[in-house]
């Protein structure tokens, strides 16, 4: 999920040999990073909308053209992709919108799959279970091409950890109970905390720490915004957190996290997360972020259809929002509405 998700590659490959619609696909940025880091209020999660989403046959208030239902997952670079895509739908396509907050999961395949939601439009591939990876298979969710942005979740520390205990930049390092104790907190006892975010999230690293027999133990924050004022807190006191986390996102540069190295990732091991069986033991897999949308989009509103297919969102723009709505603390509406104001030239090719 989920904020990230998790599976194999022979997932991701499957959905770009199924994919429908690609004549209208926008090709992969090779842009660096992973999903952009939260250094603040994550958007989108007060408004869940699971079974109250409008029907594909809701109108404008003239009744011309039907509300486009785009969906919010609960972390920052979703409500900022999908911001700006509601905004240019409205003001240059004439279409009215409605942003629904849901988890990145079977709910949202369903809802797009029964076309209750029009588009998703930052899925990572990686986390598609086979339940999910049916929805494409069998033609009610269509690939909308590449996002744009690439995406790398892992394990992150603060840059001070590694540079006063080297052997802390591998997995290897953290099998000791030295290791453990550095991160010990009174609620993990002998065991060294690791700090989890949002559990709706597609968090493997449970099953990797078990795996690997590392002591450590995996707790919650509960949320993005939570486990940002955790790692602020650390960071200012100087002390050891060893976390989930992801790229791109602002946090990885304000806090300087550096990643992790795990045991490199296999196809096995991604078949085991999709598989969801407990047998998840190496990192996380670079994940090319990809839209989909409901396969009744292209008849309900053509424009939009091809708009969203060519919308390209790429990590260089996604680090040039964040900071401001994650950091600054402005709101969505008006980061995607300078960021629009600001790139023209990008988003007049979106319209054809």
């Amino acid at each position: 999920m989920n904020r990230k998700m998790w599976s194999a590659s022979l997932v991701a490959l499957t959905l770009v040999a199924t994919a429908c619609g690609s004549d209208d696909s926008s090709d992969s940025s090779d842009a660096d990073g992973a999903p952009a880091a939260s250094d603040g209020e994550t958007v989108g999660t007060d408004e869940a909308a699971t079974t109250d989403a409008p029907s594909d046959d809701d109108a404008s208030d003239d009744g011309d053209k039907p509300t486009i239902n785009l969906v919010i997952n609960p972390w920052t670079a979703s409500a900022l992709n999908v911001e700006v895509a509601s905004q240019l739908i409205e003001s240059e396509l004439g279409y009215p919108t409605e942003q629904l907050s849901l988890d990145e999961n079977e709910a949202m395949f369903t809802g797009l799959s029964d076309g209750t939601i029009d588009a998703a439009l930052e899925i990572w591939p990686s986390g598609i279970t086979e339940t999910e990876q049916a929805f494409f298979d069998d033609g009610s969710v269509e690939q909308l091409g590449d996002l744009g942005a690439v995406g790398r979740i892992g394990w992150y520390v603060p840059s001070y950890v590694i540079d006063e205990h080297p052997e802390l930049a591998t997995w290897e390092g953290y099998a000791t109970p030295e290791a453990a104790a550095l991160f010990a907190t009174a609620e993990t006892g002998d065991n060294g905390r690791f700090l989890g975010t949002d559990p709706s999230y597609s968090e493997f690293d449970e099953q990797i720490i078990e795996n690997l027999g590392l002591p450590f133990e995996v707790v919650f924050s509960g949320s993005e915004p939570a486990t940002v004022a955790e790692l602020d807190a650390r960071v200012a006191a100087e002390e050891p957190v060893l976390m989930y986390w992801w790229t791109p996102t602002a946090a990885v540069g304000k806090y300087d996290l550096q990643q992790v190295e795990l045991p490199p990732y296999t196809e096995e091991c991604g078949a085991s997360a999709a598989a969801e069986d407990g047998g998840v033991d190496c990192e996380y897999p670079e994940d090319v972020i990809i839209k989909a949308g409901s396969a009744e989009l292209a008849e309900k509103a053509p424009d939009v259809h091809a708009f969203l297919s060519a919308f390209t969102i790429t990590n260089e723009d996604q680090l040039a929002m964040l900071p401001s709505a994650e950091i600054d603390g402005e709101d969505i509406e008006d980061v995607a509405a300078a960021w629009i104001a600001d790139n023209e030239a990008i988003w007049s090719a979106w319209l054809g």
